[in-house]
């Protein structure tokens, strides 16, 4: 598996009323993100009903690049922006393409 494409849906939810600085934050994390070597793409969504909810829908060329991008300062200062700016803890569900 570590050396196998890997899909990452990060599901994210913000507090009501820190949505658009939410919003702005995660934002921040897609340009250096795509920069990082094994992004194969990073791309954040938002639920059509629920301004407060996102989705990152990323795929990495390995765990390794995985590992090595949640090790990457910005995304350590974000996660710990988490408990100022989010409801509940951050999702993160890992898959493997099959076909």
């Amino acid at each position: 598996m570590n050396n196998e494409q890997l899909t990452v849906i990060a599901r994210i939810k913000a507090k009501a009323d820190k949505i658009e600085e939410t919003k702005e934050m995660l934002l921040g994390l897609i340009g250096p993100t795509r920069q990082e070597a094994g992004c194969i793409n990073y791309d954040l969504h938002v639920h059509q009903e629920d301004p407060s909810l996102f989705v990152f829908y990323e795929n990495w060329t390995s765990k390794e690049a995985l590992d090595k991008h949640l090790e990457m300062p910005y995304l350590v200062a974000a996660g710990e922006r988490g408990e100022e700016l989010l409801d509940e803890p951050v999702e993160i569900t890992l898959w493997n393409p099959i076909g």
